[in-house]
């Protein structure tokens, strides 16, 4: 009652705001606050009437147009128009004539790969008779699974002579075939294989049950201690099963994926479309994009108490699966070799996702019952556009936190002040903080600029006296921070995503996660930042990939598309809890200049965390402005000296690799080109 009074009044504004109770004061406040937002959510829902109603009204004018007979004698007029727009694009995703450059040489690079990942890479018979008498430490037995339905003799035949030839010769093939009565000859094939080898073992289903129930009948057959799934028409490649059994033996992989390639249908395997070399695990990337896919093994006491496929997933059941088992396992262990081959012809997947149009809302419920099981909720998926099947997860804010941005600066007040608007300007997130650290500006303008923020409550200027050196002035910054999350970010920046702060947390948030990344170009709207990989580069350090690619382009298998779990991003614009900044010591003062940011990244993964890089939190990155590159003079000494450094102190790490660079990619470039 007291509560309700006290509303009541403030309503008829007849409280004196001198004789207010401390309750009635956090009331008031409380109040303010509901009515602020309601009137923000009614400005909300008005835009959104108008643009509805805008959208509705063009739709009508565009459907008349349609109707007309004169867009209808146009077709041809248009058909060409599109043919130019879509070269243009495409020409225009490579950024510039260098970019046009990059991907020929690519390209040729990628055609002479190709030969090495083919039959070329098949074990010579020596090769294969000393693998077949290898002796594992582990006597483990695979049961291949292998649902059937109207395989096609020779995608078939081929299908069996690939685990025939496996130079890991224990395992067991298992056969559940829904064929209609036109595909008979399926029956009499799988019989006369597994009259030659007992290994095969073949049932005919009374009736189709779709991929899911077919598989899940290949199951019942199963007696191995290891499960692996593999499509009716596809190709092993000789020593899959060997490697990884000696995956199994050596690090205790309960989960087991390789690389792949798609080759094209009536042809060899030899004839390959596309390469695809895949990162080790990473669940982010797997929440938006099955990239797992083949040739999935994992030890079947995964399995304990949960179904294989589910039926209502079926189309892109294999994700589903994937999701929750990895989920459950040990040691998800990725193979990086090109072991499975995966045939595209008319109606596979492989060929065109909108072949089996109901996998890509299966795809989606899939992901979105993980992400219910791991605890989340009010999130959304979204295809993007790189494919219909690779996401866009936006998780939910959880609650209000403050974020404090700490922003070194010294002298460059256009470039200050730019990064200053554009937060006040771009921001949709509204609590947070702005940490300006003064670092021996000499001008007048400057100061007067800051004099000019003296209005702006949450903004302040502290000042570091010392020498420039990035990671004191950074952890000096961060000492002033009031908010529970740290967001380092340099002058030279410039935010383009107005929601780029709830980006950033989203996955900041989390409490598997470390740092947040963001994506950044340079003025040209070509990429500075999309992730940094370890070893790449001249130095042998660390380097950004995708580097100076168009803004427009995909990516590498699409990977510019969506969030992903990467080894380090920059500390241009980078978010992490103020709790763990402070637990690590912030910054690493021994790396004065550079690859501090790297260096912090690769103790948080010590520490089993995860970096994410979000694409959607976008930002302009005129890079060094404030300081100039490290490339000549005094600067590429000290460079150079941290560089070794950094070498020495991560030694470890960069010899086993970057876990989310492929080994197959070249560490010279940045682009994903292949080691020929």
């Amino acid at each position: 009652m007291q509560k309700e009074r006290v509303m009541d009044k403030l309503e008829e504004n007849q409280i004196n705001t001198t004789e207010i109770r401390p309750e009635e004061e956090q009331l008031a406040y409380y109040r303010e606050a509901y009515f602020r937002e309601r009137k923000k959510a009614a400005n909300l829902a008005g835009r959104l009437s108008d643009a509805n109603a805008q959208v509705e009204d063009l739709s009508g004018k565009l459907e008349r147009i349609k109707g007309s007979g004169i867009w209808k004698m146009a077709k041809p007029l248009r058909s060409f128009y599109h043919l130019i727009k879509r070269t243009k694009e495409r020409v225009g995703n490579y950024g510039s004539p260098k970019g046009i450059a990059r991907k020929i040489r690519n390209k040729m690079i990628e055609k002479r790969a190709k030969t090495q990942h083919g039959t070329a890479s098949f074990p010579t018979p020596e090769e294969a008779a000393r693998q077949r008498e290898t002796k594992f430490p582990r006597e483990i037995r695979f049961s291949i699974l292998v649902p059937l339905y109207n395989t096609p003799r020779k995608f078939l035949t081929e299908m069996l002579d690939s685990v025939l030839n496996q130079t890991y010769e224990n395992w067991q093939l298992c056969l559940a075939d829904g064929s209609d009565q036109e595909h008979g000859y399926v029956g009499e094939v799988c019989g006369e294989y597994g009259a030659k080898d007992e290994r095969i073992c073949y049932r005919k289903l009374e009736k189709n049950e779709g991929i899911s129930g077919n598989t899940n009948e290949c199951l019942k057959m199963a007696t191995g201690d290891y499960i692996g799934l593999f499509d009716h028409d596809d190709v092993l490649h000789p020593s899959a099963l060997f490697e990884y059994m000696k995956k199994i033996c050596g690090e205790g992989a309960d989960y087991l994926y390789c690389d792949e390639t798609t080759f094209k249908g009536n042809k060899t395997i030899d004839d390959m479309l596309t390469l695809h070399f895949k990162p080790d695990f990473a669940v982010d990337n797997l929440r938006a994009n099955n990239y797992i896919c083949h040739f999935s093994v994992f030890d079947r006491k995964l399995l304990e108490g949960m179904e294989l496929f589910r039926s209502r997933f079926d189309g892109s059941q294999d994700h589903d699966m994937i999701l929750r088992l990895t989920s459950r396992a040990k040691h998800v262990a990725h193979v990086p070799k090109l072991l499975y081959y995966w045939r595209s012809h008319k109606a596979s997947v492989a060929a065109d996702i909108n072949a089996k149009s109901y996998a890509i809302e299966a795809a989606r419920g899939a992901v979105a019952d993980h992400l219910r099981v791991n605890g989340f909720e009010n999130f959304e998926i979204v295809s993007t556009k790189a494919f219909e099947t690779i996401f866009r997860v936006k998780y939910e804010v959880q609650g209000n936190p403050k974020s404090s941005i700490v922003i070194p600066n010294k002298d460059h007040v256009e470039d200050l002040s730019r990064c200053v608007d554009s937060i006040l300007k771009q921001s949709t997130y509204d609590n947070y903080e702005i940490i300006i650290v003064e670092n021996n500006s000499v001008t007048e303008e400057i100061e007067e600029y800051y004099k000019s923020l003296d209005k702006y409550a949450n903004i302040r200027v502290v000042r570091y006296e010392g020498a420039f050196h990035y990671s004191r002035i950074n952890n000096f910054g961060a000492s002033f921070a009031t908010g529970e999350y740290l967001v380092l970010l340099n002058n030279d920046t410039q935010v383009i995503s107005i929601n780029w702060l709830e980006e950033l947390l989203m996955y900041a948030q989390r409490d598997d996660v470390g740092a947040v990344g963001a994506k950044l170009y340079y003025g040209d709207k070509t990429i500075q930042h999309a992730g940094i990989v370890i070893g790449l580069g001249a130095h042998r350090t660390a380097g950004h990939t995708h580097y100076r690619v168009a803004q427009t382009n995909l990516g590498y298998m699409g990977r510019l598309c969506y969030a992903q779990d990467v080894t380090a991003v920059t500390g241009a614009c980078l978010m992490v809890k103020r709790a763990l900044y402070e637990e690590l010591g912030g910054l690493d003062d021994s790396f004065a200049v550079a690859l501090n940011d790297v260096d912090f990244c690769l103790r948080l993964r010590k520490k089993g965390l995860l970096n994410v890089w979000n694409p959607y939190c976008e930002l302009y990155h005129f890079e060094s402005i404030s300081r100039g590159l490290d490339d000549e003079g005094e600067k590429a000494g000290r460079y150079n000296e941290e560089a070794a450094r950094f070498r020495e102190k991560w030694k470890e790490e960069l010899e086993k690799g970057d876990p989310y660079y492929n080994p197959n990619f070249s560490l010279d470039r940045s682009d994903y080109a292949l080691k020929v």
